[in-house]
This record gives C-alpha cells, structure tokens and sequence, in this order.
C-alpha cells in the first residue's frame, strides 16, 4: 500500500501535530538508528578522500575510505544523475551513510535518485518536515528502499572504516529557519579533521560553540555557500582552519561567496577552494598530511575592495 502524503496534504493538523507525525512515521527508534563505533586500528594504508563534488549551486560531498562510503548532500533536482555518475567513477556500488544536512532542495534534490541507484545502509535527515514534492520525493525513495530514517543525535559518533565522524548540530528541534536544522558533524581521520555544517547560520554556530565541542579543523566547508549568514568571526576562530571550502553555483543569483567571507578569508590566511571556479575538489587525508588536487584560489585585495 502507497503511504499516504502527509506533508502538505492533510489539513487541520497543526505544526506541532504534523511534526510528530513525520517522527513517528520515518524516523528509527533512537536506540535502532545509534551506530556503535568500531576500534579500528589506524594504519598508513587507510587513505581517506574528501571529495566536494560541483553541482552547482549547491552541496555535495563524498568521503570515501578503504571500502567505506559516506554521502553528504547531493545538489538540486536536476543534479541526482550527476552525483550517481560521479559515484559510480569512483567505484562506490553502495553507501554506508549517506545524510541529508536539511530540507532545502539545493542539498537534498538529488538525494531521492541517490538512494534510488545505490544501497545505502544509514540515511540521516534532521526531524523537521518541510512542504514541498523535493522532501516527499525523498520520503518515497527512503521508504522504498525499507529504510527508516535515523536522527542526528548530538555527541552520537559513527565509524566509517578507521575514520570516525560525530554529530556537532543541529542543537534545538525549534527553528524559525530551516538552514539551523542542518546536520553537522566533524570528521576525524589520525592528526586530520574536517568540519561540515551544511547551511548552518550563525544562530547554530553560536549554539556549537556554547555547547564545549572542540570544532577545530583543518578544512573547514564554509557554511550555506560561503553567505556572510555564516562563519562568524567566533566560530572562525573555534575552528582556525588551514583550508576552506565555498560550494557554489558559477555566477549564482545569490552573490555567493559574499565578500565579506573572502576579506575573512584573506585576514586569516586561510587557503580557499571553489567548486564555482575549480569545479570538483578532492582533500586526500593519510591521517597526518592532507593534499588537494587544485591550485587554491588566491584572494587578492581586488577581489573585495571594488565591491565595497
């Protein structure tokens, strides 16, 4: 039996109605979805590979070590081909988690063709319905697939082969903005770290930082495309990355990078990586040492002082 659309759909429930509702229905029991992390013993043959995939304006990241896969995110509607072939070039037949940091389509549209194509073993999404068919579609693609969904528990650690990553946000069921409900989690491989915060504005990273987590990285992916919404001057400094990355659309209407994160950047010498100008970025990790296959984007005064 096809179950019945309730977002959107149904009148006379209430928000509060409609979001339990949503919980009950797609989400595992909390004890069934906590994954028990595995002591793998770290070893310099376990090479993890951080790859910022372009889809344009958008996100889309895939972290890969010995057989072990994750998916954050997968671009807009029209991106889901995309990321799958991208996958599939790089050998991935299946995904052990693969998570979708919120509800806007820019991170979740393709994620319905994603689970469609491959097996994915744990699907992460945050407990907030969102009204659209981009959110239903996804729905539809979990549920056929026989997956729950399993909820961002902050302080909840994963294993992903001898690499680990822990859930950082969101810290509140209770936004008025559906970019702080995004799923952050730092990304631990040896001595190296990586920091993903989907679009989390400065309302959440206020929040992580309150809440003692130790967010320093060495890459930091730049918060809702690299928007002056995100990466406050506090939270830069918690996190005091060597790299930064700004997932964009070439050209987007939206002014992403804003200016403002750039003459960030190049106050703090932080070297930049732009889907936008470079296309794909791929961060390899061996636990001590990180590479990159691009030449950073240099950041001169030019490119902030014109647009004062």
């Amino acid at each position: 039996m096809k179950r019945k659309h309730i977002l959107g759909r149904v009148s006379g429930l209430t928000l509060l109605a409609l979001f339990s509702l949503f919980v009950n229905q797609y989400f595992a029991n909390p004890d069934n979805g906590k994954q028990e992390v595995h002591n793998s013993n770290y070893n310099d043959s376990n090479i993890l590979e951080v790859h910022f995939i372009d889809v344009g304006q958008g996100d889309s990241i895939l972290v890969e070590i010995n057989d072990s896969a994750m998916l954050i995110d997968a671009g807009e509607n029209n991106q889901g081909n995309t990321v799958v072939k991208y996958l599939q070039s790089q050998d991935i037949d299946r995904l052990d988690y693969v998570i979708g940091t919120h509800p806007h389509s820019d991170h979740i549209g393709g994620l319905d063709t994603v689970i469609n194509s491959i097996p994915a073993e744990t699907i992460i999404l945050p407990p907030v319905a969102h009204t659209t068919k981009t959110f239903e579609d996804v729905l539809d693609a979990v549920e056929a697939a026989g997956k729950q969904l399993t909820k961002p528990q902050v302080g909840d650690t994963y294993s992903l082969g001898s690499a680990t990553f822990t859930i950082i946000a969101p810290n509140s069921e209770e936004y008025e903005n559906l970019n702080n409900y995004s799923v952050g989690i730092k990304l631990e491989h040896g001595n190296n770290s990586f920091l993903f915060t989907g679009d989390a504005e400065k309302l959440a990273e206020n929040e992580m930082l309150k809440n003692g987590f130790d967010l320093s990285a060495d890459v930091l992916k730049l918060g809702h495309h690299g928007s002056s919404t995100s990466s406050s001057s506090d939270f830069l400094d918690a996190v005091n990355p060597e790299y930064a990355v700004i997932c964009a659309g070439a050209g987007n209407e939206y002014g992403h990078p804003h200016v403002e994160i750039l003459q960030e950047m190049f106050d703090r010498s932080i070297k930049i990586y732009r889907t936008d100008l470079q296309g794909t970025v791929v961060f390899t990790s061996d636990g001590r040492h990180i590479s990159v296959n691009a030449h950073e984007y240099v950041v001169s005064e030019e490119d902030f002082i014109s647009d004062k």
